[in-house]
């Protein structure tokens, strides 16, 4: 009994000894939702900017205003350089399960990719741009759903267009008016649907 004794003086002495210890961490520390205690330097008052102005944030750059139009869409009045993309469509499907590109530069070059075949490049006139950049600016191409609204046609072709920051998705047989304007005014009436 005397060792049994012994054992338990010892393993509760040593509970007691980390006992003694962790108490004055958690007073120290708080316990609950209260923050750390203030110190001096927490509560002397900040500098002040100069009236009519807030301080800037450290480490932190404003962003720029997002340009937004009446129904709330982002609009983008940026003048677009000659090389950058105009419009970019992508198809793919069909029985062969193709995936094919247009890309059109605002100068009116483009490339098409079909395959594994070569690149193919050419220039669009100044009024065929024209055209094209007329039907992709359109409020009614606007209005296109940015998503296939009929059936899906079996073995059909998916296009995805992009136009700055607006991407519709369509399929065969799911043109409306606006969006088959579109088409009309693309190179060869889109990507080549061929493998």
């Amino acid at each position: 009994m005397v060792n049994g004794g012994a054992v338990n003086v010892r393993r509760y002495g040593r509970l007691w000894a980390a006992t003694a210890v962790l108490v004055p961490v958690l007073a120290v520390a708080g316990c609950g939702e209260q923050g750390p205690p203030s110190t001096p330097a927490a509560t002397a008052p900040a500098a002040t900017a100069p009236t009519g102005t807030a301080p800037p944030a450290t480490g932190t750059v404003p962003a720029p205003p997002v340009p937004t139009g009446t129904d709330g869409t982002v609009k983008n009045d940026h003048e677009p350089g000659p090389r950058e993309v105009l419009v970019e469509v992508n198809v793919n499907g069909g029985l062969a399960g193709v995936r094919n590109q247009l890309i059109v530069h605002y100068d009116g070059t483009y490339t098409t990719r079909s395959g594994t075949e070569s690149p193919r490049t050419g220039r669009m006139t100044a009024a065929e741009v024209a055209e094209l950049r007329a039907a992709l600016e359109d409020p009614a191409y606007e209005k296109v759903p940015t998503r296939p609204t009929g059936k899906p046609v079996a073995d059909g072709f998916q296009y995805v267009l992009t136009h700055r920051y607006r991407v519709v998705v369509t399929a065969d047989g799911d043109r409306p008016p606006a969006l088959q304007r579109v088409f009309a005014a693309l190179p060869d009436g889109g990507p080549p649907t061929s493998p």
